[in-house]
Formats: C-alpha cells, structure tokens, sequence
C-alpha cells in the first residue's frame, strides 16, 4: 500500500523556521539535503522568523498568506516544513495552499519508505507510517461522512473514517505482532552468538557519516553505500577475522539525524537492539562536518534512547581526506 512510488520529482517548497529555542533548532542545508533524497525538485527555501508558534498554522497568518500566493505563482506540488506540524496545522495549511503540505516527520518517513529493502525493513516503516496517519485520517474522508443524508449516501451506520480506524487498528495489531517475532529471532542469534563467545561490534553514528562505506571496506563486503542520507535501512552483519582476537560479527545499522521521530525509534526497535546488544560500539563520525559537535550529541541521544549509552565506545573520524594538512592516526586516552 505504502510501497508505490510515482516517478518524477515533485515541485517543492520549503519552509524553515528561524528563531525558535536553540533544542528545536533545525539545520537548512540538512533539511534540503532531506529533500533531495525524498526525491524533490526544490523550487525555493524560504526561511520564516518565528519566536511565538501559532496553534492554527504554526506561522503568522500573514505569512500564510505570502506562501500561498508563491505556491500559486511557481505552480507547487508539495510545501515541506522542516519542524513537527500538529494533524490540525497540516490540514489548516492544506485547505489555504490547495496542495499538500508534509512536515518533517512525514519527509523523513517517506525517505525511509523509498530505502527500505528486506520484509522486515517494510514492515517497520509500515508500522511508523500507520501510526503517523491514524491521527492525521480525518483529511481525507470529509466527503464520506454518513451526516450528509440523502439518497445513496445513508451508510450501514460506520462513517468511512470510522471503518479506516478499524482496517488501521487490525493492520497495527498484525505488524507489531510479525515485528515481535522476527525480534525473537534475532535474541535467539545473538543468544547462540554470545554462547559461542563471538563479540560483536556495532557502527553507529549520524546518517551520511561513511558507516556502510567502512563497514565495505573491513569486510570485502558490497553493501549499498550512497552519499546520501538514510542509504542503510536494514542492518547488515558479517563476519571478521582479526588478527589478534580471532572472529567477531560487525553490524552496519541505520544512521541518526537531529530530531529523529519518536515513532521511528520505537518502529525501529528491533534493529536498534543491535546496537543496544554489542560488546563494542565504533561511532563513525564526518570530520569534514562543521556542525559533528552537535552530531555527536544527537547520537549519543538516541543511543540513550535505546538503552546503549554505557557500552564502550571508539571514535572513528571519517572523510579525513576532505580537510588540509591531517593526517590518519590513532589517538589513544589513559
């Protein structure tokens, strides 16, 4: 249902909010680049000053106002704004732009949605894509609604809506119990892993860091690796042999971003407990990235999140070939 995607780029505007406290803050260059892996064909980014969200379209009515006269003048498909839109807001903004409008969770969902690859991949993005919509269904059923009477129009007594909720609610009961399986299955390989005494070692860090190409370049492997966000959905574990310490299983997860949406951490469980179950955590880190202080915060946010903040963990500095004068080295602490 969630799969098919149409070819072609939309026609897109995006929004960005300044000024707000600096823990919501959001970073332009990266929600373009949110953009242009989701598939858009950016018209303009217009950043809006904004110290006092409105509840109605989280911007001034005025500037509501100047946005839908843009979209009718550039002929725009789809407004993205880069902050979290309340169902109400998305449909307000809707019903005055006349076009679509999707918030950053929504993009980010989508991008995910294109990326996913194996059944279990699927099913996770499913999983968080449902519960994103069950709030926001009211939008496209106003012209089902049973109240309007009438010859052919008096229902069974369930308004369309009403059976959506349902169909929804049997779906989210189906996947989450699938879901609840295949996590049992990965338990029982890491049980049988740990009773082999095999460690295993996770790569994590921010989306785009280099984990997937890092993880080809240890293992011989031919993983997809893309500069692009989000290239690696379903996590990927092989073999190594060191030297030293004889075999252990290296896991190639799925990247971090500021802000990533609650109900992917929890569609993503599953995954994640990879990282959540490993002896050794190697944070791959863009050193050519002006803002990975703040990369690194939101890494070991999610990793919180997770329960993963106290396993070890080493510091990969990647794309040193980026910067001037710095040489690869090992940097040792006590």
């Amino acid at each position: 249902m969630f799969f098919e995607r149409h070819g072609g780029g939309e026609r897109a505007l995006l929004v960005h909010l300044e000024g707000q406290n600096p823990e919501a803050r959001e970073d332009p260059q990266e929600f373009q680049e949110l953009a242009l892996s989701a598939g858009a064909d950016i018209v303009s980014l217009v950043t809006i000053s904004r110290h006092q969200p409105t509840a109605k379209y989280l911007i001034g009515s005025g500037k509501v106002e100047e946005l839908r006269d843009q979209v009718k003048a550039d002929e725009v498909d789809l407004v993205i704004f880069n902050h979290t839109l309340t169902p109400s807001q998305e449909r307000n903004l809707e019903r005055v732009f006349e076009c679509r409008v999707l918030d950053r969770t929504g993009l980010i969902l989508d991008i995910f949605a294109q990326r996913a690859r194996t059944h279990e991949g699927k099913l996770q993005v499913e999983l968080a894509q449902l519960e994103h919509m069950s709030t926001r269904l009211v939008r496209g059923w106003t012209h089902l609604e049973r109240q309007k009477g009438g010859i052919g129009l008096r229902g069974p007594g369930e308004t369309q809506l009403e059976t959506d909720r349902r169909l929804l609610r049997v779906r989210l009961r189906q996947i989450k119990a699938r879901l609840e399986k295949v996590r049992s299955q990965r338990e029982q390989a890491r049980r049988g892993r740990r009773r082999a005494e095999i460690p295993s070692v996770s790569l994590v860090g921010y989306t785009n860091a280099g984990k997937s190409t890092l993880f080809n370049a240890l293992t011989q492997s031919e993983v997809y690796a893309a500069d692009q966000l989000f290239a690696t959905l379903d996590p990927t574990l092989r073999r190594l042999e060191l030297n030293d310490l004889g075999p252990i299983v290296l896991a190639d997860t799925v990247g971090f971003i500021r802000h990533l949406p609650h109900k992917l951490v929890e569609a993503f469980r599953a995954t994640l407990e990879e990282s959540s179950n490993s002896d050794l955590l190697l944070h791959v880190i863009d050193a050519h990235e002006p803002d990975r202080m703040e990369q690194i915060e939101q890494v070991l946010a999610v990793l919180g999140e997770i329960g993963a903040e106290g396993l070890p963990i080493l510091e990969v500095y990647n794309k040193l070939d980026l910067l001037e004068d710095v040489e690869p080295q090992i940097q040792r602490d006590a």
